[in-house]
């Protein structure tokens, strides 16, 4: 990388890569006052539908910065999901969030409202820019652009996809599964009987699915077919292959016609060795890689961008040590490892169609009939079970419900808890009278912002005097009503 670029622009924060993930991650590090520039290779937003899933934390987590009801307008909702297809659903109703559902919504959708707002934040976003390079200096990081210049900033996040340039840049292993199987995946028009808006089936030839696209015209159609399952993934797939095949693993093709899409997808599954490396941090698909089981990356990886993005602007504008970044690692990468876990198993038993791999599903699908293994697959695979119970920070005091995250509640003043979090601050929700539990001296200047709340009795704050709730929505510390134990 040259060091004979003169006049290079300055940022606190470069963001690789222009997706759901990185939109997100730049609009909560502008929001906690970073200058962010977004760079991203193609020249327009995606025009197909992509990942199509909004789970219920992601849609939460949208709501705790006012977006949910744009994304509600033009989404389907879903009050139950899946485990690798099974006939036993996943119930998502008994989860205490207005959100108790998974949203099919297409992804080119997802980021036009996720640019809108991060462009009305003031985030700069540059398209059809190719990132060259990137090498951390002793002051910061220096990113060399296609086109000869270059731009420093002290931080650099890639959200840069499974290829992520940046992740290669840190030198950080991006280990795990490799492909296995081709699968073909179209958004087409089908004639379908009535019924629930989910489908498919299986034989001796393969299995097939059949979802909603989000649009409210087409479907999606997945199909492992056993006699195409080793095509290379950059083979192009015809709609005339995605009609055989689904008329070979279903026995009929639905009438299937008007394709948006046709693409392929593996079953590759990698997760990086470390989320950070000095000043390169890695979020979303730059970071963990999988089958796209129960529609889990996307909102894995905004998950990610919402950790990550407060943390690094606090920062990074001098408001916290440079150790809370470690948290981002230790948070996250464990819910990556579930989700590698997780999507492989799942792979597992939708790949295999010989007779015992049938048993093998029949006994899972009894087992997620109990309640409370419903429950916990369901929380893991829509966000709602994600805690962070570990202390942020050396000061900051642990206790039961420290990571714990915070349903929305109506405070005194006739506000939600979620809506009084949309500036991106730290809130203490305190009950009248009682004292006010203090911002650990780490986070001395941080912003916060103060609520009451006369009902601590009910739910998760019950007996709580006074609460500290994360920027992400996650509580930091609470001190019990004086005179009563937590």
């Amino acid at each position: 990388m040259t060091n004979a670029v003169r006049d290079i622009q300055s940022y606190d924060i470069v963001v690789v890569g222009g997706g759901p993930v990185g939109l997100w991650l730049a609009a909560e590090s502008r929001l906690g006052g970073a200058r962010v520039l977004l760079l991203e290779r193609r020249p327009e937003r995606v025009a197909q539908s992509r990942a199509l899933t909004l789970h219920g934390r992601t849609v939460e987590t949208f709501a705790l910065r006012g977006l949910a009801e744009r994304f509600l307008a033009v989404g389907q909702p879903m009050s139950t999901g899946h485990f690798a297809g099974l006939d036993t659903r996943l119930d998502f109703a008994g989860f205490d969030s207005p959100y108790p559902f998974a949203l099919f919504i297409p992804q080119s959708r997802t980021e036009a409202i996720l640019e809108e707002h991060a462009l009305k934040l003031g985030v700069e976003i540059r398209r059809g820019v190719q990132v060259a390079g990137v090498a951390e200096r002793a002051d910061g990081v220096e990113v060399e652009l296609a086109h000869g210049t270059a731009i420093r900033a002290a931080w650099v996040v890639g959200a840069d996809g499974a290829r992520s340039l940046v992740r290669r840049s840190a030198g950080i292993e991006f280990a795990g599964l490799p492909a296995t199987d081709s699968i073909a995946m179209g958004d087409v028009i089908l004639d379908l009987p009535p019924g629930p808006p989910i489908a498919g089936g299986s034989n001796e030839h393969g299995g097939a699915s059949i979802l909603p696209s989000g649009d409210g015209m087409h479907s999606r159609v997945i199909v492992l077919d056993t006699a195409r399952r080793h095509l290379p993934q950059s083979e192009p797939l015809s709609l005339e292959e995605l009609r055989e095949s689904l008329r070979r693993t279903t026995g009929r093709d639905f009438g299937m016609r008007d394709a948006t899409w046709l693409t392929r997808f593996t079953d590759e599954t990698r997760l990086a060795a470390s989320y950070r490396q000095g000043r390169l941090l890695l979020a979303g698909d730059a970071a963990h890689i999988h089958a796209p089981m129960g529609g889990q990356g996307l909102n894995v990886g905004v998950q990610d961008a919402m950790n990550l993005g407060w943390k690094l602007a606090l920062v990074v504008t001098g408001r916290a040590p440079e150790i809370l970044l470690d948290t981002y690692e230790s948070e996250r990468r464990p819910v990556g490892e579930r989700l590698f876990t997780n999507t492989v198993a799942q792979y597992r038993l939708v790949s295999g169609f010989e007779p015992a791999n049938t048993h093998l599903r029949a006994v899972i699908s009894d087992l997620l009939a109990v309640p409370e293994a419903n429950r916990a697959m369901a929380g893991e695979v829509s966000g709602f079970a994600v805690t962070y119970p570990a202390a942020l920070l050396p000061d900051v005091p642990t206790g039961e419900l420290a990571g714990a995250r915070t349903p929305d509640l109506t405070l005194d003043d006739g506000s939600s808890l979620h809506a009084r979090l949309a500036s991106g601050r730290f809130l203490r929700v305190s009950v009248p009278g009682q004292e006010q539990l203090p911002m650990p001296d780490s986070l001395a200047t941080a912003p916060i912002d103060d609520a009451a709340i006369c009902t601590p009795d009910a739910g998760l704050l019950a007996g709580a005097g006074s609460t500290i709730v994360r920027p992400d929505g996650y509580l930091l510390a609470t001190r019990p009503v004086a005179g009563r134990d937590r």
